[in-house]
């Protein structure tokens, strides 16, 4: 084959992952005329809990409800350890924004720390030297498909009495040593949105092990309503001069999810591992095929798991080498007039967005990022999609990704 003779090709975040079972799937429920939370969302929480390993599980309609509601349960006054106004949170400022924004919505205050340019997530010294007497949670934000020392990170949290939330939405499926991610912390979220490792479209699910927490969270996704399963007949009863069907008991949102959304996301889940390996292989295909290439000179590097992670593969992130580094913008340009779409891996370094300063956030967090700015300056990321591609495709993509000289 000779490569300058490849033709255009459409390369983007993700292909269409919804087959005909899915969309069989949605109609049934369409059918059915019980479009509203029911009986397929309920089933969809009990196989997602007990695939995860922990006790609870509760879909929302989507991955950054999810998070709200982690954090919202943590502030919660009903829970005995509760997170108060003013305390600290630890977070990776390589991070989705609403993974950061429940922390200021709650009264909390995030205290951002920097990243690991092997894994892109918690840089752990940094989180050691980020430990204060108002610290008492740590925001786990696993990037990609990969994370940090999660057996260092509970342990450190044990140890100085520390809160987790795993905010798993882009790494369902990865594993560190044998455990899947989300199953570590005091609760764990996920994101079913279109380009993750499964879809409901929108959607996304939060689990936990502690039945106090599920009651909360239960309240907390409805309005505060009291339909909990598992204290419903304990609450009328305390409250027999109420209407059963409407006794508030917490604050709360309206979060819920459809069994539209439930149905596609559990006909998806059952091909969570097929979605998984082909990811692999079309990762280890582009990667191969770039560096086979006569003309690769390291002018990019691509983030390799660590030997205790099992990654579950959201996307391919990829560091072009600094000398490059002004040439970047022109080069994003050019990769997607080839059809290869790119974006920023998660937000950059948030410490740079603008709404930083709109909450004055700039003048808690005044350290340098040093690793952050080079995943911002640097870094990119490309689609791993869920059906194999051909090996004709994946030298298209090498070929070009390896154009950055020419530009």
């Amino acid at each position: 084959m000779i490569l300058k003779n490849y033709s255009k090709y459409n390369y983007p975040l993700l292909s269409n992952t919804l087959s005909k079972e899915d969309i069989s799937s949605a109609k049934k429920v369409l059918n059915s005329r019980q479009i509203t939370m029911s009986n397929i969302t309920y089933d969809f929480e009990k196989k997602f809990a007990k695939y995860l390993g922990v006790k609870f599980a509760l879909m929302v309609n989507s991955g950054s409800s999810a998070n709200l509601l982690a954090v919202s349960l943590l502030a919660n006054p009903q829970r005995k350890k509760r997170l108060l106004p003013g305390d600290e949170v630890l977070i990776p400022v390589v991070c989705w924004s609403t993974s950061l924004w429940p922390i200021i919505q709650n009264g909390l205050k995030p205290v951002f720390v920097d990243v690991d340019l092997n894994n892109l997530n918690l840089n752990l010294e940094k989180l050691k030297k980020s430990l204060t007497k108002k610290t008492k949670a740590i925001m786990c934000v696993h990037v990609l498909g990969l994370c940090a020392d999660m057996g260092f990170i509970a342990s450190f949290a044990k140890k100085h009495n520390l809160l987790i939330i795993e905010d798993t939405c882009e790494s369902l499926g990865s594993k560190f040593k044998n455990k899947l991610l989300g199953s570590f912390g005091t609760v764990g979220t996920f994101s079913f949105y279109y380009s993750h490792q499964i879809t409901s479209g929108e959607g996304g699910m939060i689990v936990s092990n502690s039945k106090e927490d599920y009651e909360i969270l239960h309240a907390l996704r409805a309005h505060g309503w009291s339909r909990c399963p598992t204290n419903k007949k304990k609450i009328e009863k305390k409250y027999s001069h109420l209407d059963p069907r409407f006794i508030f008991i917490n604050s709360g949102y309206n979060v819920r999810p459809t069994d539209i959304q439930a149905a596609i996301g559990l006909s998806q889940f059952r091909r969570k591992e097929v979605f998984k390996e082909n990811r692999k292989y079309n990762r280890e295909l582009i990667i191969n095929n770039v560096i086979k290439m006569s003309k690769f000179n390291n002018q990019i590097k691509f983030i390799n798991s660590e030997k205790k992670i099992q990654p579950s593969w959201f996307g391919l992130p990829i560091l072009i080498d600094k000398k490059y580094i002004k040439k970047k913008f022109k080069y994003l340009e050019y990769l997607n007039s080839k059809g290869i779409e790119t974006r920023p891996i998660i937000s950059g370094n948030f410490i740079n967005q603008p709404a930083i300063k709109l909450y004055k956030l700039d003048k808690i967090n005044k350290k340098k990022f040093d690793n952050a700015q080079v995943v911002e300056d640097l870094g990119f990321f490309i689609g791993l999609h869920t059906n194999k591609i051909t090996n004709y495709l994946s030298k298209y993509i090498a070929f070009h990704l390896l154009k950055i000289d020419e530009i």
